[in-house]
């Protein structure tokens, strides 16, 4: 190895020696009983007045424990440990004074210094598994003297029972360490436990978990409240399906069986009574929970989503209906027509199409006010949802213009019925501050024929039909009557 090599290699070896010294948290620790008693023994076992444990630092050397009880710190310079942690056998230094190591340590000047030194290398495992020298146990006194093998072996004996009691330690902290982190995550899942709960019930959600092989389920608590039941005893599959009506059920068994074949997950909307029968709305969302490649259960979120429901569809509703008759408006009109037609041209069903006219209106405006004229309004509305009319979809297409779509194949087959009929309920009183008048509407109706396929053209062939009716009702009034007097 070349001289460059040496001192990279050193310079590696030390920073990893430090770093490993480090890692244990020794350094500036607290007095601990163990290492006091260890090298009280040291002391008494080799007959000197004092006897240390230090750990040697990059810029220091730190005295852990010493037999005469005092503790601190040193340059690593002028320590002799420094020299101690080089090798692998005990540095024994009989007479410091001949040394010329130290002939100018301050720690051998005066009547107190260092004559005597005895020290063995203690070495500690990085995370990796190295041993690197950390330390030293050693004896001093302050007189020359020698140390025989025994001594050397008894220094050596004592190195390995630090190193032994400092992987206790180690050990021990690394434990604590794992406690108090456990603790701590137990406590911290804990508390997420209990937000979670919070926003289950802040969200009215919850989650869910089937497994596949004996149809077990799990719930977390804010499935149970969904459900109204108290949380406990988990129901049985098929008692758990019966909280959804037949409809709903067949469609989550669909959505089930569909996600364990093709491991898609699903997301669906259904209906569902709760324990106490109460109508809910819920969204249900499901995938597979798999093991070593197969499917071994189905987990999900489960969420009431009523209030939501009912807004959309309020929602809905308001976007598609006439304020005033409570009946459809043009927009949801357009949209029913062309569904209609292209169901009766794809099944070869009748349509009929129906618009209606009011008679008189503005008449009615102009004498009695606008009030009653909205009182007509919505009596036509009450007229065009009669249940004589089987559903027929009724809207509002214009200030005083109506329209019916009649799919019904008894209704279809007497357009003249319907008419008459129609054109008899819309005439009906009305009367405001002593004044009345009469309400009346004039009726278009059509079938669809094979050859029509647009909008338009569905729409003019019925207002042209309802153009001759009115025709023919205003020529019906100006008809003078030749069996008056």
């Amino acid at each position: 190895m070349s001289p460059v090599d040496l001192i990279t290699h050193n310079f590696s070896d030390e920073a990893q020696r430090v770093a490993a010294l480090h890692a244990l948290a020794l350094l500036d620790s607290e007095p601990e009983r163990e290492f006091d008693a260890l090298v009280a023994l040291a002391a008494d076992m080799l007959r000197c007045p004092n006897a240390l444990l230090t750990l040697v630092d990059s810029e220091r050397l730190w005295i852990k424990a010493a037999s005469d009880g005092e503790r601190g710190e040193i340059s690593r310079d002028v320590g002799m440990c420094n020299y101690t942690i080089r090798g692998k056998e005990p540095l024994v230094i009989e007479d410091v004074a001949n040394d010329l190591r130290f002939a100018a340590n301050p720690l051998t000047q005066g009547p107190d210094g260092i004559r005597f030194y005895a020290g063995a290398p203690v070495h500690a495992k990085d995370a990796s598994g190295d041993h690197y020298a950390i330390g030293s146990i050693c004896v001093v006194d302050t007189v020359p003297r020698s140390l025989n093998d025994a001594g050397r072996n008894a220094l050596t004996h004592l190195a390995t029972l630090a190193e032994a009691m400092i992987a206790a330690r180690s050990t021990a902290r690394q434990a604590i360490a794992i406690a108090t982190t456990a603790d701590r995550q137990a406590a911290a899942l804990a508390r997420q436990d209990r937000v979670f709960r919070q926003a289950e019930r802040m969200a009215a959600i919850g989650s869910w978990r089937v497994t596949l092989a004996d149809d077990r389920l799990q719930w977390s608590e804010g499935v149970y409240h969904i459900h109204g039941l108290p949380v406990g005893d988990l129901p049985e599959m098929p008692v758990a399906m019966g909280f959804y009506p037949p409809h709903a059920r067949d469609e989550m068994n669909a959505s089930l069986r569909q996600t364990i074949e093709t491991g898609m997950p699903f997301d669906i909307e259904v209906d569902f009574k709760t324990a106490q029968g109460e109508q809910r709305r819920v969204r249900v969302l499901g995938e597979c929970e798999d093991a070593e490649g197969q499917t071994v259960a189905l987990v999900g979120v489960f969420q009431d989503v009523t209030e939501r429901h009912a807004l959309e569809v309020n929602l809905r509703r308001s976007a598609n209906t006439d304020s005033l008759t409570g009946i459809a408006n043009r927009a949801a009109f357009d949209r029913a027509l062309d569904a209609a037609m292209t169901r009766s041209h794809a099944n070869d069903t009748p349509l009929l199409l129906a618009l209606v006219d009011l008679d008189g209106f503005k008449a009615i405006n102009d004498t009695l006010g606008h009030a009653a004229g909205d009182d007509v309004l919505r009596g036509v509305g009450r007229v065009l949802k009669a249940p004589w009319l089987k559903n027929s979809f009724a809207a509002r297409v214009g200030g005083d213009e109506f329209a019916i779509l009649i799919e019904d194949p008894g209704m279809v087959a007497n357009p003249d019925y319907i008419c008459t009929r129609l054109e008899e309920a819309l005439r009906f009183p009305i009367a405001l501050n002593g004044l009345a008048m009469v309400s009346a509407g004039t009726v278009g109706i059509t079938a669809l024929d094979r050859d029509c396929h647009s909008v338009r053209d569905f729409m003019h062939r019925a207002d042209t039909i309802l153009y001759r009716a009115k025709r023919a009702r205003v020529g019906e009034r100006r008809r003078p009557n030749r069996n008056a007097a």
